[in-house]
């Protein structure tokens, strides 16, 4: 017995403008697409519920293809410090977050983002001790590549002006003293110190993130979470124990990230297997940093900051060491790579150790490239995993940031596809704000949302097809799902996202206006049933 759906307009994404009148569902797949009267010609007998979609526009179910799904939760319940407009906006944020918590709590937080203040001074340990002088303090910037801290975890840490960057790390120092400001590697130095949240903390993040999620029409998500809550088995058992209730269906892919690898080859698991609707992806690792923190490994120095380059997370040696190790596992890689030289480098890496055969690895961000790297990405089994939101935080800094000159191809979507490389789209969220309209309007327009008509390199644009197309067939193809999701077809898994405009008609000023009406997995409506379609039997 199954589902009929019917009386929208249902976009297969098989080719540019490609729609059917109607699909049939049973047991959590499409059984067929086309004319309503062939399917009831077909299935009839076994329609036990028809939905009418009264005109809204279905799509494949929308995945985000790089996200962190419990960090997002985690942003839900701590102080959202991306809203805050100024430095002393945070800083009476957390001291007014602070009066809550319970005495010698850590104060965590997350989101601060200097480049998009009135006043862009950096925080340090004396603003941190001014308001909130009683109890350690940790904000991670919005990049989760640098953070500051106040002097009691700077002395719980034993970190003083003698202490030395560690490789691939910085700690901030002003007159030989230390800021507070800890930048990628220099996070480790105070990771163990950091109190780990318990099974109940998690599973509540999650469930609040999924909830999240399905509001957005995403019926599942790429992520990488298993290296940052203390035991790599509670949070895998979170995913486990929360996505098979039916309540929080949802599809998750767990990248592996490669400081948890070995526990996770000991405990028996797998690349691509799991259970339920939980798998683990590839290995993943982490090649250079963030350009708003200054520390994504460009291969020429910084335009505002002449005597920096980057920092690069591992050596080239020990990244072609990692990817080796990956090889030895039998299981692909995703490197994060936003600096040039750090894409060089992965790319090198991942040609000295080819993927085996039939497996397609990941290269995530590569928000800064150049033609000669493009050459080299095509003759590999590489998905480039792109966040278009990121656009719309960056622009315009970004320009005074990078030497377009040395590097030309910032934010070049359109260039990877011209090349003919496999592409997917995320929001990196909670970095980014999670809903996929805001990554379909950046990749479509290019421009702020304030400014419609200044668009930052026009000729980088994707269609809507093309952008939408990065959250369906292109998450499915990171994955190596591309048989099975990501479009609307015979055999592939009954997701659906609907929206309650046809975004392929509109202005595109308005995707942003776009809302989702229904979020279905494995043929379940899972968010909106009574938001615009109506089920009945």
């Amino acid at each position: 017995m199954g589902i009929l759906w019917s009386k929208g307009n249902i976009y297969t994404m098989e080719k540019e403008g490609e729609k059917v009148e109607a699909v049939f569902t049973s047991e959590g797949k499409i059984l067929g697409v086309g004319k309503e009267e062939d399917l009831l010609h077909d299935f009839g007998r076994d329609v036990r519920q028809v939905v009418d979609l009264r005109g809204k526009t279905m799509l494949p179910g929308f995945v985000d293809s790089h996200i962190h799904l419990i960090g997002l939760g985690e942003s839900l319940l701590r102080p959202d410090l991306a809203r805050c407009g100024s430095k002393r906006e945070v800083l009476q944020t957390i001291k007014e977050y602070a009066s809550r918590l319970e005495e010698g709590e850590w104060l965590i937080g997350e989101g601060w983002n200097e480049n998009a203040w009135s006043d862009s001074r950096e925080i340090t340990k004396e603003d941190l001790d001014r308001v909130v002088p009683d109890r350690p303090v940790l904000l991670k910037r919005i990049c989760r590549h640098s953070a500051v801290v106040n002097s009691k975890v700077l002395a719980l840490a034993g970190i003083t002006g003698e202490t030395e960057n560690p490789p691939g790390g910085e700690i901030g120092k002003r007159n030989g003293e230390p800021t507070g400001v800890l930048k990628d590697a220099a996070l480790d130095l105070i990771a163990p110190l950091v109190p780990k949240p318990s099974l109940p903390f998690l599973k509540r993040a999650l469930k609040l993130a999924v909830q999240t999620c399905r509001r957005y029409g995403l019926t599942g998500v790429h992520t990488e979470d298993l290296n940052y809550y203390g035991s790599f088995r509670d949070t895998y058992r979170a995913f486990q124990e929360v996505l098979q209730e039916e309540e929080f269906l949802f599809r998750a892919h767990l990248l592996v990230h490669h400081g948890v690898i070995d526990e996770w080859h000991r405990a028996g698991f797998r690349y691509l297997r799991g259970g339920g609707n939980v798998e683990f992806g590839a290995m993943k690792i982490f090649a250079d940093g963030s350009l708003g923190s200054r520390t994504a490994l460009l291969s020429g120095p910084y335009k505002d900051d002449p005597a920096n380059r980057g920092i690069g997370v591992h050596s080239l040696p020990e990244l072609k060491e990692l990817v080796r190790k990956a090889r030895e596992l039998n299981t692909a890689v995703a490197i994060h790579a936003i600096g040039d030289l750090a894409a060089e480098w992965a790319i090198e890496a991942m040609e000295e150790n080819p993927a085996p055969e039939g497996m397609r690895d990941r290269l995530i961000h590569a928000q800064v490239l150049r033609e000669d790297l493009l050459e080299r990405l095509k003759k590999l089994p590489v998905v480039i995993d792109v966040q278009p939101r990121f656009l719309l935080s960056d622009y315009p800094w970004v320009l005074d940031r990078v030497d377009r000159e040395r590097s030309p191809l910032l934010y070049a979507w359109k260039s990877l596809l011209k090349a003919g490389l496999a592409v997917a789209g995320g929001s990196d969220a909670p970095i980014e704000p999670v809903n996929p309209m805001e990554g379909i309007y950046a990749a479509v327009t290019r421009a702020l949302p304030d400014r419609p008509d200044e668009a930052y390199d026009p000729g980088e644009r994707l269609s809507v097809f093309e952008a939408v197309s990065l959250y369906t067939s292109g998450s499915a193809r990171a994955c190596l799902r591309e048989g099975t999701r990501g479009k609307i077809q015979p055999g592939y898994d009954a997701d659906f996202t609907i929206l309650n405009k046809n975004i392929f008609e509109i202005p595109p000023e308005e995707i942003l206006d776009v809302e989702v009406c229904g979020t279905v997995i494995g043929g379940k409506i899972v968010y909106g049933a009574e938001d615009g379609i109506k089920a009945g039997t």
